[in-house]
């Protein structure tokens, strides 16, 4: 199998690492702290090289990417710790809205102009996108939609201008587009373990017109999660990359008693060890990336596998990339620590990887 990427691919890998590798540690802390958790000038831009279109078929205005064409574009974020939310609040809306149909929103979506996020996640559902305490009830008039409910963890709820919200209706799933700032809709932000902006959502009888219902069911959803899994993988494996990068440099000047202490046995066999672990890691990755989507169950189960592993993988070269750092590969000035605590982000989201190996046994 040929794991050389194509000319596209690297042509789209170098311009997004040109786009964030310019940003150090108070660069990155100074875009977490825009309005939203981010700039949306830098947003706009973002769009611009097509890193949305990508994710959007030819027939609908996009570039037609395959799921190994976005996953290169999420390990080069990834390696530049970057702070842009192209999964949150690029990729999965732009996925749910292509299937829905929802053209003329998603072409302003893939320009950069509108922002949308995905308000799934409730409380006490772990990490299941299967509304609960969120219901849908349609009016007495049949003219629409009433919700109730609350929300939490919607990644980029402060910076968007439309929701995607799930909710059940007569015991199915479904999901709904309305206003951030629509009648009824009560929003708290705050900051999540990465420096991103996250919100939560209390719903009070919001009343939404009968086109806001996305034609979406369950499996739906499931797909467009499981492609977000992935993505989440290709990013963690970028950021393993970045560490281990980080910390090899390190060791090798890094003095004690007169001599680097890259030169000490054990902390050379530390290394190689994440080494390994991190090429175990992007094969794997690779290897998830190219698989074929239209194989339904058996794509799911070959990337809830991937995210497992990768999320374990990552989180060990973190860690360790913070003891060799010692104290300072916590704070901010390091970009260790930035790299760390969105490892710490990813890892967990759609399912930790206790969960997520849960699922990937069931699936199999």
């Amino acid at each position: 199998m040929n794991f050389d990427l194509t000319e596209e691919q690297e042509l789209f890998r170098s311009s997004i690492e040109r786009f964030a590798g310019d940003l150090d540690s108070p660069s990155r802390r100074a875009v977490r702290q825009a309005p939203g958790g981010y700039d949306k000038r830098r947003w706009a831009a973002l769009a611009e090289m097509g890193s949305l279109a990508l994710a959007v078929s030819e027939e609908q205005g996009g570039l037609g990417g395959k799921p190994i064409d976005l996953a290169v574009i999420g390990e080069a974020l990834g390696r530049a710790i970057a702070p842009d939310p192209w999964l949150d609040n690029g990729v999965l809306p732009a996925r749910l809205l292509a299937m829905a149909g929802a053209d003329e929103l998603l072409a302003s979506v893939v320009a950069g102009e509108t922002v949308v996020a995905a308000a799934l996640a409730e409380r006490q559902a772990r990490y299941s996108v299967r509304p609960r305490q969120t219901k849908a009830k349609a009016k007495a008039s049949g003219s629409g939609y009433l919700l109730n409910g609350e929300k939490t963890f919607v990644l980029g709820g402060g910076l968007a201008d439309k929701l995607i919200v799930s909710a059940d209706l007569d015991g199915a799933t479904a999901l709904f587009l309305v206003d951030r700032d629509a009648p009824g809709i009560n929003r708290r932000d705050y900051r999540i373990v990465d420096g991103s902006v996250a919100s939560e959502l209390q719903l009070l009888d919001v009343t939404c017109p009968a086109e806001s219902r996305l034609p979406l069911d369950a499996a739906a959803l499931d797909a467009a999660v499981t492609e977000a899994r992935l993505l989440a993988a290709a990013e963690m494996v970028g950021l393993a990359q970045r560490l281990f990068d980080d910390t090899l440099a390190y060791v090798k000047q890094r003095e004690q008693f007169g001599v680097p202490i890259g030169t000490f046995q054990v902390i050379q066999h530390r290394m190689v060890d994440c080494y390994a672990k991190l090429e175990q890691a992007r094969s794997t990755l690779l290897r998830a990336a190219m698989a074929d989507p239209a194989d339904g169950q058996a794509w799911r189960r070959t990337v809830l596998g991937a995210k497992a592993y990768i999320g374990e993988v990552a989180d060990h070269i973190a860690r360790e990339a913070v003891q060799l750092h010692g104290g300072m590969g916590v704070t901010e000035e390091l970009s260790i620590g930035h790299a760390l605590k969105r490892v710490m982000l990813l890892v967990s989201l759609f399912g930790s990887s206790d969960a997520t190996l849960t699922e990937y046994a069931e699936a199999a």
